[in-house]
């Protein structure tokens, strides 16, 4: 075997973590289904199933890092995916008492994803430690590559174990995965090294991560950018089934074959992203990633019915071979750069600006499709993102993202004054 695929440790993670990304991508479809199908949700109430996965980050990830950054990230990551997997088994069993409710579907989602919130954070800060350091890009464009091809495979899935065994079949299918992954995750032998920092309150500790952040013009730069775009590229997923199904007169059947058709170029993206990286320098990739993606987007309101789904496709392509590989890059310059005893307090605090719009964006494009209609509103969020690329200037001279110092003392960091 060559590369990370000779590493029995990095196999068992890849393994772990793919197989409970199929399941969640499973899951993102089949809640939705179990809420309309069996309960009879509204709309609003379905919409704020997604809005409680990602609330979490909104209202424990600043204390989530400093909680992580103490603790040794292998058994955070199996009392989360444990935990995960309880919740989610236990909506089937619910409901084959016939006692599943709204609220109990909403409580499964949001005690999810607080699970996610711990067991990303750890997840991130863990690679580094089993991995070399000139593996890390190889690692990262592995994950997200079999993370994208789940998300390609994932709604068709639920939709075929919906169709056939019916829809709380796909949740169960998700709590299946994450025990999967508790058992790949066990089965490493690797221990990382815990930085253990000084027991400071909890809200000084939160407070280091955040001045970090905002005194790094890199992170600072990402974290900004990562946020506007969020609000374009969230906005654009939150209609596009609208747009298709109801301004384009697709089928169902249609719509998932050109969301799945589209989301193969998240596979491409990871695939080139080291490629891009060796050749142009990765703050360079970066940027190419982006400029290309940004006006792929302005392809999708251009769109029409039948072969004028060909434009919808190849714009959404894009925007994931794009994002994609700039995700690549940008994860590892964050694993390379930040300090390991700050690193998922910084995780954590880029994360709760960039997710905290997620929910910002679905509310916003929602409103706007209503107000202005849903074609035009794609046009909005389409030049949003192209003119977040004006935020990415202060990266524009550098060929490669710093890394910081081999063998680096742990970072004193400024107080407050």
């Amino acid at each position: 075997m060559n590369g990370l695929w000779g590493n029995r440790d990095f196999r068992l993670l890849w393994a772990g973590e793919t197989t409970s990304m199929l399941g969640s991508m499973v899951a993102t479809t089949a809640l939705p289904l179990v809420a309309v199908l069996t309960l009879q949700a509204s709309t609003f109430q379905v919409a704020l199933l997604n809005a409680a996965a990602w609330l979490p980050w909104l209202l424990i990830g600043l204390p989530a890092g400093a909680w992580v950054d103490r603790l040794a990230k292998r058994p955070v990551m199996l009392a989360c995916n444990t935990v995960s997997m309880a919740v989610f088994a236990s909506v089937p069993v619910v409901a084959a008492f016939g006692a599943l409710t709204m609220p109990y579907l909403l409580a499964a989602a949001l005690l999810g994803g607080i699970a996610k919130v711990f067991f990303t954070l750890a997840y991130r800060a863990y690679l580094p430690a089993l991995v070399g350091e000139h593996e890390l890009l190889e690692g990262n464009a592995k994950l997200h590559g079999s993370e994208s091809a789940t998300q390609v495979a994932g709604p068709g899935l639920a939709g075929l174990l919906a169709q056939a065994f019916g829809p709380v079949s796909g949740v169960l299918a998700d709590a299946v995965s994450f025990g999967v992954s508790v058992l790949c995750v066990r089965a490493i032998r690797v221990r990382e090294t815990v930085v253990t920092p000084p027991r400071t309150p909890l809200r000084s500790q939160i407070a280091e991560g955040l001045r970090f952040v905002l005194a790094d013009r890199y992170l600072r730069t990402l974290m900004t950018f990562g946020a506007v775009s969020n609000i374009a590229l969230a906005g654009y997923s939150a209609i596009q089934i609208v747009f298709l199904s109801r301004t384009l007169g697709a089928a169902p059947g249609l719509v998932g074959l050109v969301l799945a058709l589209a989301a193969v170029g998240g596979v491409l993206g990871a695939a080139l992203a080291g490629r891009l990286g060796a050749r142009f320098g990765t703050a360079r990739a970066f940027l190419l990633c982006e400029v290309f993606a940004a006006p792929m987007l302005l392809l999708g309101p251009l769109s029409g019915p039948g072969w004028g789904l060909v434009l919808f496709v190849l714009a959404v392509f894009g925007v994931c071979a794009g994002v994609v590989a700039s995700n690549v890059l940008t994860t590892t310059f964050r694993q390379q750069y930040c300090p390991p005893e700050l690193f998922s307090r910084i995780n954590s605090s880029t994360a709760i600006v960039n997710y905290g719009t997620i929910p910002l964006a679905g509310v916003l494009s929602g409103v706007l499709g209503e107000v202005i209609g849903v074609r035009q509103t794609l046009w909005v969020l389409a030049g949003v993102l192209v003119a977040a690329l004006a935020m990415l200037v202060p990266l524009a001279k550098l060929r490669d993202f710093p890394v910081r110092e081999a063998g680096r003392p742990p970072l004193a960091l400024p107080q407050p004054t």
